[in-house]
């Protein structure tokens, strides 16, 4: 029973490799150059940061 307690984390795991992946290709679509589209793939690694920033911009905390 030491294990127990791990499927939420595993669940957010998913979540996460999901919008990195959906970031990812957004960003390499986007991209107009092939520096646009490295950038964009080192964008989709950092995009809960940038939103938990606007995030808390948004409500002046």
């Amino acid at each position: 029973m030491a294990g127990k307690g791990n499927g939420a984390a595993a669940g957010g795991g998913a979540v996460y490799g999901l919008g990195l992946f959906g970031a990812a290709v957004y960003y390499i679509q986007t991209a107009t150059s092939f520096l646009g589209g490295l950038v964009g793939v080192l964008k989709a690694f950092f995009w809960p940061g940038f939103l938990v920033y606007e995030l808390m911009k948004y409500l002046k905390m």
